[in-house]
């Protein structure tokens, strides 16, 4: 099936390129949503349109190329957890620390990561999520957050949060090099020791001439010195990864991209049952190959996204394992603007996913899907969309959104009221249905619905503030339930009763002065029937950056996170987590176009705290990074 589908993919691509080279007696114009280019501030994520993010009815979070290289050393997972409704829980912890991703109360398998227009997911992990420690930062051009359900764009597991991660590609004339490196320290708080046990480069090479482009990067982080478990063995992390985009414009009208990604990591962990320190170790390797391409036309654009991934993963342990998955993803969809007022988008996603277990297994996802954003002349906007999921095991399931807003303009700016209703869902992954521990071939997807209602007031660029109410309704939640209670076998079930969840979002952003930048979100989410562990109830995060030129860049940024639950394994009870507060200095200065230097103190007053009991967290750290560019 695999290469029926790429062989009418290079057959569509060539007759595209061929009518992209045809005479056409009307003046080409490109999609009217790119006409906002001069706009401080645009979102794309919630409709997939370039629009003035006072035509958004989402409170859609940027973390732009600014942002990115005012943060260099730290990890995409470090930048996430610092925005509001989300925790990531094991980026305070030694490097190889599993990550989970908490949004609005849900965990990784309700949160979708998409990389240059692609959903990305692990089929033979149990929560079939992305694992964001592959990721390297410098290799980033820009990140979006868009929370709350957005099944109807993007399909499976855009339930509590979409990460919308766009890759770094060649867009000056002629060549570029940029080394980062960057050594610092891996301690613990009754560790202070300072030596060095991090080491991270990375090398991008960027060329561009007329219609052609390419860019090559590569890096590796290696990171020692602590232990997984709390104890004396220290368990190193390791991390290689590769990319090669390549972009060729045929016309004005019609350009191809093509890239490769590889990625591997090696790390090494203690046994968490019972807690001890262990020679166990964990290795993850994937590749993948994408091509995407924009014809456009009047008015509108044809795009294609698509890709093929393959991952293997083994654990050395008291329980060896082994895993090998492949996934394909195709993306088509049409986009059409009608009067500057209604923004159309038309599409049809497949993704088809395999895992070796003891045998194959495969499942295929079918979805057609529609999309449209009306924005009006006297400040009211809708944004509608529709999704007919179509699953090889439990057949079909539909899903929509509705996403009203009304702006009022103020002065210069802007109040925007908000809200929105919409469904989305959770397919179930291929180890819960033909796994080794506990299948259920009949398992039905869970479904998520999401009510928000919130505003945005923005008088200016150098104010604006936000605050939103969210209420999230799990429905046929898959959890490992025990059936037969004198043999303890478990099974993957759909869950009958409803799980609910709430939460206030609150985020600001103040420029009270020239080149003085005050940030800051706050998070309350609760549950009816109490909040999953590790999850925080509230969290405060604030940063305040101050640019004494344009080479010297300064800031502070403070975490604040409550009480939470865990489990401590020795004695099979629950346990409270006190809550803690970080706080971090972060220094930029470029002494010229060629070089600069980064330094960066994390948990400046040596915190001591838990973010999983009788594993390890990091005390104070030191960074000191190097930037060269030619």
């Amino acid at each position: 099936m695999k290469k029926v589908v790429f062989g009418l993919l290079v057959i569509c691509g060539c007759c595209a390129k061929l009518t992209a080279q045809q005479k056409d007696s009307v003046a080409y114009v490109q999609d009217k949503p790119f006409e906002v280019q001069n706009l401080n501030e645009v979102v794309v994520s919630d409709s997939r349109f370039q629009l003035k993010r006072e035509n958004s009815g989402k409170t859609v979070i940027q973390i732009g190329s600014k942002e990115l290289e005012a943060n260099r050393g730290r990890s995409v997972a470090e930048l996430i957890n610092t925005k509001s409704g989300i925790e990531v829980n094991g980026t305070r912890s030694y490097a190889g620390q599993n990550l989970t991703v908490f949004a609005r109360g849900g965990n990784n398998r309700q949160v979708l990561v998409i990389i240059d227009g692609i959903q990305v997911s692990d089929p033979s992990n149990v929560n079939a999520e992305y694992d964001l420690r592959l990721l390297n930062t410098n290799q980033i051009e820009s990140i979006e957050i868009l929370k709350g359900a957005a099944s109807t764009l993007y399909g499976n597991a855009a339930a509590t949060a979409v990460i919308n991660i766009t890759t770094k590609k060649a867009n000056k004339e002629g060549t570029a090099l940029e080394v980062l490196s960057s050594i610092g320290t891996n301690q613990s708080q009754d560790d202070q020791n300072y030596n060095l046990a991090d080491f991270s480069n990375t090398v991008t090479f960027s060329a561009k001439q007329d219609r052609f482009s390419v860019l090559a990067s590569g890096g590796h982080q290696f990171t020692n010195g602590l232990s997984a478990a709390v104890g004396e063995e220290e368990d190193p992390f390791s991390r290689i990864e590769g990319t090669v985009k390549l972009g060729y414009q045929f016309s004005e009208r019609f350009t191809v991209t093509a890239s490769a990604f590889y990625n591997k990591l090696n790390a090494d962990f203690d046994n968490g049952f019972p807690i001890e320190d262990a020679d166990f170790s964990f290795d993850s390797e994937q590749s993948r190959f994408g091509l995407s391409s924009t014809y456009a036309y009047k008015n509108g654009s044809l795009n294609f996204n698509g890709a093929f991934n393959q991952i293997t993963r083994s654990f050395q342990s008291s329980f060896p394992s082994a895993f090998d998955s492949e996934s394909l993803v195709l993306d088509l969809f049409n986009k059409y603007t009608f009067n500057n007022r209604f923004y159309t988008i038309a599409g049809l996603n497949l993704i088809d996913n395999t895992t070796l277990f003891s045998e194959e297994q495969n499942t295929t996802s079918i979805d057609p899907y529609a999309n449209v954003v009306y924005v009006s002349d006297f400040g009211l906007n809708l944004n509608a969309g529709v999704r007919l999921n179509n699953h090889s095991e439990y057949g079909s399931n539909f899903i929509y959104n509705f996403n009203p807003s009304y702006v009022f303009g103020i002065g210069e700016g802007y109040l925007k009221f908000l809200g929105s209703y919409a469904t989305s869902f959770i397919a179930p992954n291929l180890s819960q249905l033909f796994g080794p521990f506990g299948p259920n071939p009949d398992l039905d997807p869970e479904e998520n619905t999401t009510l928000e209602g919130g505003l945005e007031y923005r008088p200016s660029e150098k104010f604006r503030i936000s605050a939103l109410y969210f209420n999230r309704s799990e429905e046929g939640r898959i959890d490992f339930v025990t059936i037969n209670p004198d043999t303890f076998e478990s099974q993957y079930q759909n869950l009958e009763e409803t799980v609910d969840f709430n939460g206030v979002e609150v985020e600001l952003n103040v420029t009270p002065v020239a080149n003085l930048n005050l940030v800051a979100n706050y998070t309350y989410t609760d549950a009816e029937n109490g909040l999953a562990l590790r999850i925080p109830q509230s969290k405060v995060n604030a940063s305040v950056a101050y640019d004494f030129s344009a080479k010297t860049y300064v800031s502070l940024s403070y975490q604040s996170v409550s009480d939470r639950t865990d489990i401590d394994f020795a004695a099979f009870s629950q346990v409270d987590l006190d809550a803690f507060s970080l706080l971090n200095l972060y220094v930029k200065h470029d002494i010229n176009d060629t070089i600069g230097f980064f330094f960066a103190l994390d948990n400046v007053f040596n915190e001591t705290y838990v973010e999983v009991t009788d594993f390890t967290t990091r005390g104070r750290n030191m960074r000191l990074g190097m930037r060269l560019q030619f």
